[in-house]
C-alpha cells in the first residue's frame, strides 16, 4: 500500500470528517461513515476532490465498495495504474 497516497487520501477525509479528533489516533483502516463520521451525501464530494487531485475516474459503481479507508486507497492505487 502506498503511504504517500494514502495521506493523500486522508488530508481530503480530514475536511468532510466530522470526527477529525480520531485523526490524532486513527485506526489502521476506519470505517469512512462509522468512524469518521462522513455521512454518505458528503462522499460525491470527497470523489470529485479525489478524482481531481489524482487526475482519474471513479465510477458510481464504486461509490458503494468505499467502505474503509483501505477500499479508497486501493481503488485509487487501481485507477491510477491504468493511467
Amino acid at each position: 500500500m502506498n503511504n504517500d497516497l494514502k495521506k493523500d487520501i486522508i488530508e481530503i477525509l480530514k475536511k468532510y470528517a466530522i470526527n477529525k479528533k480520531i485523526f490524532e489516533n486513527l485506526p489502521e483502516n476506519p470505517h469512512i461513515t462509522n468512524d469518521l463520521k462522513i455521512n454518505s451525501a458528503r462522499l460525491v464530494d470527497i470523489v470529485i476532490d479525489m478524482e481531481e487531485k489524482f487526475n482519474i475516474e471513479i465510477e458510481n459503481d464504486n461509490l458503494k465498495k468505499l467502505i474503509y479507508l483501505n477500499d479508497i486507497v486501493t481503488l485509487i492505487e487501481n485507477k491510477i495504474k491504468m493511467i
